[in-house]
């Protein structure tokens, strides 16, 4: 069955551009040149995966983003933010309210089809993982898509929560920021170290008292301790 794929972009040109190609690819789509229609659709129908602008009318993607990833029926719906802008600050801002990518324009398409792909392939596998994992008091439970520490349930991004499996499958064994990349993300482009060390400070932020169980590998990477 064809994934469906929201787009909500008010540049009517770069809207079709991404519209054909995921036509092509055979995806479903829905669309939406409004924030608020947008954010509707998104409630309404549920998409696979949510392809977002930042600059929109009537309510912008940050804001769309927010709500959606406090509502129980959108909050696992796989978000990539769309920008003119290309500052660190809109990048953070975005990852810190649950997107799970973020492409500055203007872009490849081929370059978005292939993180699509990378984003839903990996979200495939997490729902596929019917194992628990455990260490100490954590808990990660693939299959309902849980975490908890002790008696506490964490509220972790797609890949938030991927990112720690990973981590946790490996732990003791440092992962280089490559290799989250490739096994998270699903691809592996220039520059895109950034993306690995900002959702690593969000996912600390929100273990608390196992924050320190990432370690920091100086100029290679993160390490879950044993």
């Amino acid at each position: 069955m064809a994934k469906t794929i929201l787009v909500v972009e008010d540049d009517k040109d770069i809207l079709n551009l991404i519209d054909w190609h995921l036509r092509a690819e055979g995806y479903e789509t829905k669309t939406a040149e409004d924030g608020i229609l947008g954010f509707e659709l998104a409630k309404r129908e549920k998409p696979d995966l949510i392809i977002l602008d930042l600059m929109l009318p009537s309510m912008d993607g940050l804001t769309i983003c927010k709500h959606l990833k406090k509502n129980e029926a959108t909050e696992h719906i796989p978000v990539i933010m769309l920008t003119a802008k290309g500052e660190e600050v809109d990048r953070v801002v975005g990852f810190e309210l649950g997107a799970d990518d973020y492409m500055v324009k203007p872009f490849s398409p081929r370059e978005l089809l292939l993180r699509i792909k990378a984003i839903t392939r990996r979200t495939d596998a997490a729902v596929e993982k019917p194992m628990v994992i455990r260490h100490n008091n954590l808990v990660i439970d693939p299959e309902k898509h849980m975490v908890s520490i002790g008696e506490d349930a964490l509220e972790l991004t797609v890949t938030e929560f991927n990112l720690l499996i990973d981590l946790v499958q490996n732990k003791g064994r440092v992962r280089t920021r490559d290799q989250l990349l490739d096994r998270v993300w699903g691809y592996q482009f220039e520059g895109y170290h950034r993306t690995v060390d900002t959702h690593i400070r969000r996912l600390r932020q929100k273990l608390g008292t196992l924050a320190d169980d990432i370690e920091t590998v100086r100029g290679i990477g993160y390490r879950f301790k044993e």
